[in-house]
């Protein structure tokens, strides 16, 4: 029997974020990737959306270890959910390794987890699997490509990355090695499809630097930037430009204070002496000599930004002297939240600067031509596009065919398929479960059945019915109660409520000529009726709550 090499995304596909891939040869299991997802509009509640690891709990015994590429939440974010339910060794950066740390720290689980810390260039053996990590450019510090080599052939996985030709710090990605793995022969290349609508080639982070010098110039006003937590090299040119313009710097949000603290720590920011500053002193200073660094990019209610905006931030107030700069790009599914945001700050009078056509902001992620490049340095055999949804897997699906990939060896999968692979052949036949599980913050995991009842309630609102029995006799002692939330207001319609209470006593009246003394039973008749009466006079489905008080 031919041995084969499984490769089966867990999440990423389809979709953006949740990003999960476990590859699989005999007895061994190893996972790239551990992210979370963010929640759509409708997921009433929702915190965090994480992957389906059903198929990774059913084989616990054969995990050898879970590698992460970088330190980004769609990559690492669902990581302590994760090793509450498997016990599996780390491997990553330094940087994503601290970041990882501080997670676990939160939820106690630190002394419980292996971490091993690698370096770009780094090799290591998990099982039937030999891993390298290869350096690449993104828009965090630390990230890595692997090649992954198994019995079968040379798997490539970018992880996420851009070709930027001037970096900030740390060189440019290790295009050398890539076309070395390239000339020995690779046998499949999972690439990053986020940005393969774009034509060209992604612009350099050092952009964004010369960006926020023109805005710094010649303005009097306090400045407040966000941009994501993560992304230590625009940190690093802010501080910069800061001190360049004579200005003090303070950060506000939890996320961007702990990657602050760790990046200086491991060495991957340049602050000098005496520019960072708590918020209580900077506020002392002159506006014109201030910057705040600010989470909340995405216009995440409870953020820093969200606070400022909202007049909920304890020590920032803002007002017709600050200039907000916004440097970054909408996640997809967050345009509203972010439009919330920069409506309310233009109505405290800041100055708001989000254009994206200003040069406030650059991707992290490869364009048409970088993808173009990959491709031609890797020739790989078998192409299967990760990391993005079902367009830009068929977009880039494309680009693999220009290239000369063969058709019929590139795969278009989604989560849960089952990508087998031979020296000769790959095929996706079978699948695995798979999808998303839903967290509440508050109160965990949250079902389908839980969801279907915040979307009822969310759409048709609520109807109560507190009904007074005796516990004598199981008679009923008054007329029901009918209590409506988010359904209609009851002085409104008297009429329909009278209707309500109509059907219920004749409901509770057939159950005691039937001698029905179930309260369960009795219930669920009121219900019943109650939800036929309603959908057919108003169209409407609310949520039917019947309370049987026993007196």
């Amino acid at each position: 029997m031919i041995s084969k090499l499984k490769i089966i995304p867990l999440g990423g596909l389809g979709e953006i974020g949740k990003n999960m891939t476990a590859f699989e040869y005999g007895n061994d299991i190893i996972v790239v990737d551990c992210g979370m997802g963010f929640p759509d509009e409708d997921m009433y509640g929702i915190d965090v959306v994480l992957p389906d690891i059903t198929y990774l709990r059913n084989n616990a015994a054969r995990l050898r270890g879970l590698i992460l590429t970088h330190g980004h939440e769609d990559h690492i974010g669902a990581v302590p959910y994760v090793l509450k339910e498997l016990d599996v060794p780390i491997y990553t950066t330094p940087l994503t390794a601290a970041l990882v740390e501080l997670k676990l720290e939160e939820h106690d689980l630190l002394y419980n987890t292996q971490i091993f810390t690698k370096k770009a260039g780094s090799v290591f053996r998990l099982g039937n699997f030999t891993v390298e990590f290869i350096h690449v450019n993104h828009s965090i510090p630390d990230a890595v490509a692997l090649a992954i080599t198994t019995p079968v052939g040379t798997v490539i996985h970018t992880g996420d990355f851009k070709i930027d030709v001037t970096p900030i710090s740390g060189g440019m990605m290790d295009l050398v090695r890539l076309g070395q793995l390239g000339n020995e022969g690779v046998l499949a290349l999972l690439s990053d499809s986020t940005n393969v609508e774009k034509p060209g080639h992604s612009e350099s982070e050092s952009k964004v630097g010369v960006g926020f010098d023109k805005l710094f110039l010649g303005c009097d006003k306090r400045i407040i930037i966000t941009t994501f937590a993560s992304n230590v090299h625009r940190l690093q040119q802010i501080i910069d430009v800061a001190v360049k313009y004579g200005r003090k710097v303070a950060v506000t949000g939890r996320s961007m204070e702990n990657v602050l603290r760790v990046s200086m720590v491991l060495g991957y920011m340049n602050i000098p002496e005496g520019v960072l500053m708590d918020l209580a002193q900077i506020n002392k200073l002159p506006r014109n000599k201030v910057v705040i660094i600010s989470t909340g990019s995405q216009g995440e209610a409870m953020s820093a930004l969200y606070r400022m905006a909202f007049s909920g931030h304890k020590q920032i107030q803002v007002d017709s002297g600050d200039r907000v700069i916004i440097s970054a790009s909408a996640i997809p599914g967050n345009e509203n939240m972010i439009s919330r945001v920069i409506d309310e700050l233009f109505h405290k009078g800041a100055e708001v600067i989000y254009d994206r056509h200003t040069d406030l902001h650059v991707s992290g992620h490869a364009c048409q031509e970088e993808q173009k490049m990959l491709l031609a340095l890797v020739k790989p055999k078998f192409f299967i596009p990760v990391h993005g949804e079902y367009r830009m897997l068929m977009k880039h699906a494309e680009l693999g065919r220009i290239m000369g990939v063969q058709p019929k060896n590139i795969v278009i999968a989604e989560n849960g398929r089952v990508i087998e692979l031979t020296k000769k052949s790959i095929r996706a036949e079978e699948s695995v479960q798979s999808g998303a599980v839903l967290v509440d913050g508050s109160i965990g995991e949250v079902g389908s059945v839980v969801m279907r009842d915040r979307h009822k309630l969310a759409e048709d609102g609520m109807i109560v019915v507190v009904l007074p029995f005796s516990s004598y006799d199981h008679k009923l002692l008054a007329d029901p109660e009918i209590v409506t939330r988010g359904f209609i207001y009851v002085k409104e319609a008297e009429e329909l409520m009278e209707e309500l209470k109509r059907v219920t006593l004749e409901t509770v009246e057939a159950c005691e000529a039937q001698r029905i003394l179930d309260w369960t039973t009795i219930k669920s008749k009121i219900k019943t009726n109650l939800s036929g009466y309603l959908y057919k006079t108003t169209r409407r489905s609310p949520m039917i709550l019947p309370v049987i008080s026993e007196i």
